[in-house]
């Protein structure tokens, strides 16, 4: 069974910088790409961020165009999101799902999601 874990999250103050970690384990072959999602508390869970591991591209959503950037250590399958120049609306629970696993020969491609970090950006 595949899991992912998060990690990296925190209390920051407006201005401030983190870097969240997402690292799958278990049998894992091909993750086709990595996402990460944002969740307001009362608000629904929009995506932030996503990479394509064949390509490498990322692409953001509008609010962290400038200030995120994310990249992957394929050997590791562990993805990060850097965030710099954080503002209060960027506080929620962040949560890294992995799109298109592949875990072995005969065995269709599957989605798993992680169980989230949490982000403050307060003063």
């Amino acid at each position: 069974q595949v899991q992912l874990v998060e990690s990296g999250g925190g209390l920051v103050q407006p201005g401030g910088s983190l870097r969240l970690s997402c690292t799958a384990s278990g049998t894992i072959f091909r993750i086709d790409a990595w996402n990460w999602y944002r969740q307001a508390p009362g608000k629904e869970r929009d995506l932030v961020a996503r990479l394509t591991t064949a390509d490498g591209l990322t692409n953001f959503a509008d609010s962290g165009k400038g200030r995120f950037t994310m990249s992957e250590n394929d050997a590791k399958n562990t993805v990060y999101l850097q965030m710099n120049n954080l503002k209060p609306e960027d506080t929620g629970t962040y949560y890294c799902k992995a799109n298109g696993v592949y875990e072995g020969w005969g065995k269709p491609t599957s989605d798993y999601w992680g169980r989230g970090t949490q982000v403050t950006v307060s003063s």
